[in-house]
């Protein structure tokens, strides 16, 4: 077998950002008020226009742009957002940060929302927001009905999701708000960051200036002038600005968003084939609509046990490739059980049960497909190995019957 590949490592930063970081560290001028080209200000028109929307706001994290959407909706204090039981602690987290409460909306074996639980729950709830986890769309056609006819504002959690479309449109750019990470792991990678985007100028004034645009710096971004002018010194400042040094290592990595795309979803495409020919193992398949744009794979353990699923994730990681079960561990973020800091976690049997079977492997887009099967052929051989192994003892122990 060839040697494993380093899934974790980030693909190497464009020179250009190198060139761009020298000319701000040699300038000091690192605050993204100073100059009306700053670095983040360009990000910001330049990722605008990547995705089709009016206005974007580059902020500290996903989870800060999350939260600022939050309080720029002027939601009530104790308001419920509704949000999937399958996402990352960061989700509802913002929820807490922005004094509202988390409702969580059981998710199915293909890890998107239950749209039976949704409708229920839907009613009871000032606000949405859908995390498309792992970069798997729910049905969004069906969740802004439902979401339009209740009048209730939907918030997209597209952190894992950059690249993906929806019926032709891009993921962030169908509900109110669509929010983005620039974390060491996504398709843009700044180590840290992230960026909201709207066509609602009324929004977009009031995030700005909650995000730290104290004074008259929101006069530096492209919104109306009087949207933001009635909120000038009416909202507190939460200084959450993303900085210049951030902006200028994420914006050469636009020009290779297209590239990581395209291989990404060719490395999931060509691993899922191989590993849906295991009775063990099932990769959920995409929605009509979609189309994705992964940088990891995600997959089900079929009829195996507990004691099964820990020596199948044993002998992977032997081998080489480590095999995340989001619920076999004690502390994943993505296990909503886990979230101790909410008052009143539900019991949700269904997501439970998914994520208890719901495996995670990281498939970076810089992979080549040769790598792929490295990877493939391990987890391949790992359960082939387990389940044999199973089966032999129990052939073994009805023979001694």
């Amino acid at each position: 077998m060839s040697q494993v590949p380093n899934v974790y490592d980030a693909e190497p930063i464009p020179d250009a950002a190198l060139v761009s970081v020298r000319q701000l560290l040699q300038s000091g001028d690192l605050f993204r008020y100073t100059s009306d080209n700053s670095p983040v200000a360009l990000l910001e028109a330049e990722f605008a226009r990547a995705l089709g929307a009016k206005y974007a706001l580059a902020v500290s994290s996903c989870s800060a742009a999350l939260f600022l959407s939050l309080k720029a909706l002027g939601l009530p204090r104790d308001a419920k957002v509704l949000i999937p039981a399958f996402t990352f602690g960061a989700v509802p987290s913002s929820i807490v940060h922005a004094d509202c409460v988390p409702v969580l909306c059981e998710c199915s074996d293909n890890y998107r929302i239950d749209l039976d639980d949704f409708a229920k729950k839907l009613p009871e709830v000032d606000a949405v927001i859908i995390s498309h986890m792992r970069g798997h769309t729910s049905d969004m056609d069906a969740i802004m009905a439902l979401s339009d006819a209740a009048d209730t504002p939907v918030i997209e959690d597209a952190a894992h999701s950059l690249g993906t479309t929806w019926g032709g449109k891009n993921i962030g750019t169908i509900g109110k708000i669509g929010c983005f990470s620039f974390q060491s792991y996504k398709l843009l990678n700044a180590g840290e960051g992230g960026i909201m985007i709207t066509d609602d100028a009324d929004l977009i004034a009031r995030a700005v200036i909650m995000s730290g645009a104290y004074e008259h710096n929101w006069k530096k971004h492209p919104v109306l002038q009087a949207a933001f002018a009635k909120w000038q010194n009416k909202l507190p400042l939460y200084n959450q600005r993303l900085n210049v040094l951030s902006a200028a290592v994420i914006r050469p990595q636009l020009d290779e968003l297209p590239r990581r795309i395209k291989q990404g979803r060719r490395n999931h495409d060509h691993v899922a084939a191989q590993l849906n020919q295991s009775p063990w193992l099932q990769v959920p398949a995409k929605l009509p609509p979609e189309e994705r744009a992964p940088d990891s794979i995600q997959f089900n353990l079929i009829d195996m046990s507990a004691d099964e699923t820990a020596r199948f994730v044993a002998a992977a990681k032997a081998a080489g490739v480590s095999v995340q079960v989001f619920g076999q561990s004690a502390d994943n973020a993505r296990a909503f059980w886990n979230w101790q800091f909410l008052t009143d976690v539900p019991d949700l049997p269904q997501t439970r049960a998914m994520l208890m079977r719901a495996c995670d492997v990281r498939l970076p887009a810089r992979l080549t497909l040769a790598e792929c099967d490295v990877i493939a052929e391990i987890i391949l051989n790992a359960v082939t190995q387990v389940m044999d192994s199973a089966g032999e003892k129990a052939a073994q122990v009805a023979s001694n019957a």
